[in-house]
């Protein structure tokens, strides 16, 4: 497979795990989250990650797909912007024994996409 075509199936892979995360967010929010206590709510609440472990996937076979140059750089990439947020985090739980707010676990989501793209951005602008 080509290097176009393996581009093409991961954006086609990826869009379709978006949009099931999407709506099964969707759904959780309208119809889980008033419902009493139960392990039905429960699994409602939990069910975008369907969608998230379809993203995984995805991204797991790009990354089988793509040459060994790209293959290395992305790995890289994320080494590094995983290796800030366990920094960032890891620093932030002292501060939060500071008395600083507590942040939710969504946070950190956020935090790593961030690091991924300055770490992205740095190093195409450092060229390496």
């Amino acid at each position: 497979m080509n290097q176009k075509q393996v581009v093409s199936r991961y954006k086609r892979e990826m869009m379709l795990s978006l949009v099931l995360y999407i709506v099964l967010l969707g759904c959780s929010i309208k119809f889980a989250r008033p419902m009493p206590d139960s392990l039905l709510r429960t699994t409602m609440l939990a069910s975008p990650m369907l969608g998230f472990l379809g993203a995984i996937w995805a991204i797991a076979r790009h990354v089988r797909g793509i040459d060994e140059y790209q293959r290395q750089f992305l790995l890289e990439t994320w080494a590094l912007a995983a290796a800030l947020t366990a920094a960032f985090t890891f620093s932030y739980g002292f501060l939060e024994t500071a008395g600083f707010p507590k942040i939710s676990m969504f946070a950190v989501w956020i935090i790593m996409c961030g690091a991924w793209a300055t770490v992205c951005l740095a190093r195409c602008v450092l060229k390496r």
